[in-house]
């Protein structure tokens, strides 16, 4: 099982000896750096019309170059534009072609604040998760960054470690990731971050009738995670409440096979929210925030609920469960519901991997966005366009509100007339309902937090999705 590889640098000389494969930068402006000891054979010019080279980010042109009696590997990579975006996909592609190599030395091109995304592409590209140790194609040992600004590459690497660990808790089998594995790692994460931490198990979610009624008919009983940061003088308190679900079957209202495959990753919004708080301190995040995850398994057996039946959410008001896949919603109702009650926050921000109707909307790449504040949705679509995860605003229609009545409850937990139709909105409408009418935020990652493929800084399995961003509108 490897994450991301050993960083080092920034360095104002040249690569460590021992490098054997060198990057160095170009692009349709900047041209290529003067660096004695990656002397190529033929002029630069020369060599990247002959390869009709264009600079794009992405676009890697590889030769040799004298060492030491020998010949070096060198990478002339494009960085396009210099912005953000271009820059993680160059670091990205360079890493990716130093697969299986000992070392890479990365020459960090002279744009302004080029060293963070050119660090945070190269150590997601990087990222690698096995169990076994059969697999080709392991990423490069150690990554040299050449150059840069050392504050710059830190604040890289540690949004880049931080994704990592969500995509850690996100790939890993749902065989090991139970509820309270899940809430052993998020107690470990608070120990290593400096966070307070508490855990709710068995009778003392005796409050909690949505985590326990999801996770009652599996042998691996639910949790209620609690990580706490309190910086000096908080200007602010925000809420993370994630979605915990270590494996979904649908419970009665069974997923088909296909359906099932990808479950394990059903707890990417509570992975996304742990890993947040993982890296608050390293960016002084100014104001307080608190992370709720709700972790259960939807599992089948004689005790699991039943279509029809009524649970009581924290705080008191009752569901009528016409559909046990529609899950999600129910374990973050309680914290929704818990944490305008006991937290009283300023802002509330739910992440999920909710509803397949989003997916089917927006397409693997983007997250549903609903809020009930302008400000709060434009700084948290602002931050996805900052870190490349990127949002789109969806509408929370009102006159769907009715289609969540019930005859026997407060509310049903899915449209009662079963048509299928406006799944994510009528999601985000369920939840709003537990949010006190606090500014809040619901972010559907269901398509995004997933993927089929590498691409860019993504690698194929759990993406990490929603880390940065939240670090970004955290931050910011």
């Amino acid at each position: 099982m490897e994450t991301t590889p050993v960083l080092s640098g920034p360095r104002t000389a040249g690569p460590a000896p021992e490098a054997d494969l060198v990057a160095v930068p170009f692009g349709p402006g900047p041209t290529l750096p003067a660096v004695p000891w990656a002397e190529l054979p033929v002029p630069a010019d020369a060599l990247l019309a002959q390869y009709e080279a264009k600079g794009e980010p992405g676009e890697v042109v590889e030769t040799t170059a004298p060492r030491d009696g020998g010949l070096r590997r060198v990478l002339l990579y494009g960085v396009g534009d210099g912005s953000p975006g271009a820059l993680r996909r160059a670091g990205a592609a360079v890493a990716r072609r130093a697969r299986r190599r000992a070392s890479l030395s990365v020459v960090v091109p002279t744009v302004e604040g080029a060293t963070a995304p050119l660090v945070e592409g190269a150590l997601l590209a990087s990222y690698s998760f096995t169990i076994g140790d059969g697999r080709a194609g392991k990423p490069v040992r150690e990554i040299v960054f050449v150059g840069g600004d050392e504050r710059e590459l830190r604040r890289g690497e540690a949004l880049a470690r931080a994704t990592a660990l969500a995509r850690d808790l996100v790939n890993t089998p749902a065989s090991v990731k139970t509820p309270a594995w899940l809430a052993d790692r998020a107690v470990e994460v608070a120990a290593g971050a400096g966070l307070d931490v508490r855990v709710w198990a068995g009778p003392e979610l005796d409050e909690f009738g949505g985590i326990r009624a999801v996770g009652q008919g599996s042998v691996n009983p639910p949790r209620l995670v609690r990580l706490s940061y309190t910086p000096e003088n908080p200007r602010a308190h925000v809420v993370l409440a994630g979605k915990g679900i270590t494996f979904d079957s649908g419970g009665l209202s069974l997923k088909p096979t296909e359906g099932m495959k990808t479950m394990k990753t059903d707890m990417a919004g509570g992975a996304a929210v742990i890993a947040a708080m993982s890296a608050l301190a390293d960016f002084e995040v100014p104001v307080r925030v608190t992370g709720l995850v709700a972790c259960a398994e939807n599992s089948i057996s004689g005790s699991a609920q039943r279509p029809g039946d009524v649970i009581r959410q924290y705080g008191g008001r009752t569901v009528e469960v016409l559909n046990t896949d529609a899950e999600g919603r129910l374990v973050l109702a309680d914290a929704l519901a818990y944490a305008d009650a006991e937290l009283d926050p300023d802002v509330v921000i739910d992440v999920a991997t909710l509803t397949g109707a989003a997916k089917i909307a927006l397409g693997p790449a983007i997250a549903a966005l609903y809020s009930t504040d302008e400000e709060l949705a434009a700084g948290l679509a602002g931050a996805g366009e900052a870190t490349g995860e990127r949002l789109w605003r969806m509408p929370l229609v009102d006159d769907y509100r009715a289609m969540l009545d019930s005859d026997v409850a407060d509310l049903a937990n899915v449209d009662r007339a079963m048509s299928g139709s406006a799944g994510s909105i009528l999601a985000a409408l369920f939840l709003r309902e537990f949010a006190g009418g606090r500014p809040w935020a619901h972010l559907d990652i269901a398509g995004p937090a997933r993927a089929g493929s590498d691409e860019g800084e993504i690698t194929k399995g759990g993406t990490g999705f929603g880390v940065r961003l939240l670090l970004r509108y955290l931050t910011a």
